[in-house]
């Protein structure tokens, strides 16, 4: 069966997307040869956005955010546009995302469950004041509040818990989706990947360039924009 008559006879589209998504969009993805956690660099990068390393080394953290994190450049490419025009059409009814690059939102899409938060949220850690994207971007070193207090990304870092909201939403859709669609993630990344356990509906898709250990009914190892763009919605 091929993906088009797959989502032809879908009715409740789940789509669960990791950074593989947005790489045709520029945003290099983690674990890849030319990705991020694959760069030279005197401290590991999965140190560096760490909880411990962003409390005891603030302004090295924001260097690193900065230069390797945001990518304020970006466009939705193929993938995004199709997921938010499924949507429009009634097929789609959730994307649960582990990138933090806000493209979903940015292509149309309206119900997006961000399990490792945006860098479009920012907020004081003492007074709790928000900031948009623009208060990092425009300070040097530590940005800072009005209070005084530190203005950190509303991302979860290493160390840190998922929301557990998040979780609860992003477990009901996968429960009662009929199709789920894996997208651009090797599934290594715990607790999210756990989560497609709750699935339970007819039809697992994997849409990934590299070849992964799956059980899905339909498996596709390639771009995942020129795959969901060829698809008539």
């Amino acid at each position: 069966m091929t993906l088009q008559q797959i989502i032809d006879e879908s009715q409740r589209i789940v789509f669960f997307g990791g950074a593989g998504v947005s790489t045709e969009s520029g945003i290099p993805d983690f674990r890849s040869a030319d990705g991020l956690y694959s760069q030279q660099s005197v401290i590991p990068p999965e140190r560096i956005v760490s909880h411990t390393f962003f409390e005891e080394h603030t302004e090295e953290f924001y260097k690193f955010y900065r230069e390797k994190m945001i990518f304020p450049k970006a466009k939705p490419n193929a993938a995004h546009k199709k997921l938010a025009e499924l949507e429009r059409a009634g097929k789609l009814h959730a994307v649960i995302t582990q990138n933090i690059d806000g493209l979903h939102q940015a292509a149309g899409s309206v119900n997006v469950i961000e399990l490792h938060g945006s860098v479009h949220r920012n907020y004081c850690k003492n007074c709790k004041k928000t900031y948009p994207l623009s208060a990092i971007l425009d300070s040097d070193g530590v940005p800072k509040c009005d209070c005084g207090g530190i203005i950190r990304p509303d991302v979860v870092l290493y160390e840190e818990g998922l929301d557990t909201d998040n979780i609860t939403r992003a477990v009901y859709e996968i429960e009662n989706a009929d199709t789920l669609i894996i997208g651009g993630t090797s599934l290594v990344v715990y607790p999210a990947a756990g989560l497609v356990r709750y699935f339970k509906g007819k039809y697992l898709v994997v849409i990934n360039k590299e070849s992964i250990n799956s059980d899905a009914d339909l498996v596709i190892n390639d771009s995942i924009g020129k795959v969901l763009g060829a698809i008539n919605v």
